[in-house]
């Protein structure tokens, strides 16, 4: 079973933290002062952590610490020998320090996110502690450039392995390939990854120095990049509300229903996370999925439910396009306003091959948004199941087969599951925008004549 992995990768660090507790309780701490250093550091970092879009938390200055104290060798020119399990019961109890604030305020720390820390930690230091205790890097130089080559071998390494850890956890929550979920993952690793790989490294061979004081002043920094990072974050959730207000510009004209753009971003986030795609592509996803449907500002006549599904191709593109003309002069990235003007072509052009001009974002949104159109008001799994098969019979012209595969694994329950979805309900995100919709009083009789219009002109009937 997919969350077995999970379960398994739980198991690994707590059984490791046991271990190491045990090992400290039973020999003591050695080198006090590093160890009280480092774990000051770690705990700081824990404080304050910082969560990016995508509901990603990290804490890169304790990540940072972690990695250093599990790559330390000499301190200030004297050996030091803290080994593996002194440096996971450090990291651990730090973390579990530096958290408490946010725990006692009920906002716990994800559960994979500190199993990743632990078991990293664990796997830089046993790259390097052993290798270090025992003497075999006596023959190196421990000032020299090629001490400085094995210590970036083993943060990259360290990184790598972090990658893969959260490509395990990620396919296994969302239930998506582990091919694609590492491939997200690499794609983010150049950004705040490197800079806590390079930090890490950085403290490390400053401590052989310097000693303690390196911890400071080379933290430095990584904590201003966090600041930045935190402002990021503070703009694209800034960014996001402004979408989210403009999306609703077409419920409160009365062209759409209320909840449908809502539903359509949150459904095609969950179709792209299960596609694979990566964290800045399901942001862009979700965000011009909330604004598909601005072109019908430019309509004389409101459609019926605001179900462009059943429009005319013609009419359906010039929607589109006139909408990606209004999303360019929002400010939003330009590849919003490209996803929106393509969402209205088919998957597959006239010669029958797929079109390689409609990126997969619009796909993904052409699918959602014909799904919702035709089955938000009714949460009958029949009904539910009617309308994926007929979706499923356009794949040869309308809609991508991979996007209705995974759409039908969404919509039949089996979509993501982690820390991005309902944690309180354990159930996807459109599903309960749906049940808000439906607890507004939503329109249920205007649907009723679209459903009968579909069934009329046959599955392929309105659909390019």
């Amino acid at each position: 079973m997919p969350l077995a992995a999970v379960a398994a990768v739980h198991a690994a660090a707590v059984a490791l933290v046991l271990a190491a507790a045990a090992a400290v309780l039973a020999g003591g701490l050695a080198d006090v002062r590093a160890a009280l250093a480092f774990g000051a550091l770690i705990a700081a970092g824990e404080a304050v952590r910082i969560t990016l879009p995508g509901d990603r938390e990290l804490a890169p200055v304790g990540a940072a610490g972690a990695l250093a104290y599990a790559l330390l060798g000499p301190l200030r020119g004297l050996p030091t020998g803290h080994g593996v399990l002194q440096t996971v019961a450090v990291t651990a109890a730090a973390g579990l320090l530096g958290t408490l604030p946010y725990t006692l305020r009920g906002r716990a720390p994800q559960p994979d996110r500190a199993a990743r820390r632990l078991l990293t930690t664990a796997f830089a230091a046993v790259l390097f502690q052993p290798l270090y205790n025992s003497g075999a890097l006596d023959r190196v130089a421990t000032r020299g450039a090629q001490y400085g080559l094995v210590l970036a071998a083993a943060a990259v390494l360290a990184a790598l392995f972090d990658v893969v850890l959260a490509a395990l956890l990620r396919s296994a929550r969302a239930r998506i390939r582990f091919g694609p979920a590492l491939v997200a993952e690499l794609h983010a690793l150049p950004g705040i990854g490197s800079a806590i790989a390079a930090t890490g490294l950085v403290i490390s061979l400053g401590a052989g120095e310097i000693g303690l004081w390196a911890l400071p002043v080379f933290s430095v920094p990584l904590l201003l990049t966090q600041l930045s990072f935190r402002r990021y974050g503070a703009t694209a959730a800034t960014r996001r509300q402004s979408v989210a207000a403009l999306a609703r510009a077409t419920e409160v004209a009365g062209y759409t229903l209320p909840g449908h753009a809502r539903r359509v971003a949150a459904l095609s986030r969950a179709v792209g996370s299960r596609l694979g795609l990566p964290g800045r592509d399901l942001e862009l996803l979700e965000c011009a999925a909330l604004m598909h449907d601005i072109g019908q500002l430019s309509l004389v006549e409101p459609v019926p439910g605001g179900a462009t599904a059943l429009l005319p191709p013609e009419e359906q593109r010039r929607i589109a396009r006139l909408g990606s003309e209004v999303i360019r002069h929002t400010g939003v990235p330009p590849e919003v306003a490209v996803f929106v003007e393509l969402q209205a072509r088919p998957y597959r052009a006239a010669d029958g091959r797929r079109d390689p001009a409609v990126p997969t974002a619009s796909r993904i949104i052409r699918a959602a948004n014909a799904y919702d159109d035709l089955v938000c008001d009714d949460p009958r799994l029949a009904r539910r199941l009617e309308v994926l098969e007929q979706l499923r019979l356009e794949t040869g012209r309308a809609y991508d087969p991979r996007v209705v595969e995974a759409l039908t694994a969404v919509c039949t329950g089996a979509g993501p599951a982690g820390p991005a979805d309902d944690r309180r309900r354990g159930r996807p995100a459109w599903l309960d925008a749906a049940a808000e919709w439906e607890e507004q009083g939503g329109a249920v009789s205007v649907r009723a004549p679209l459903r009968a219009s579909w069934t009329r002109n046959g599955a392929g009937g309105r659909h390019e």
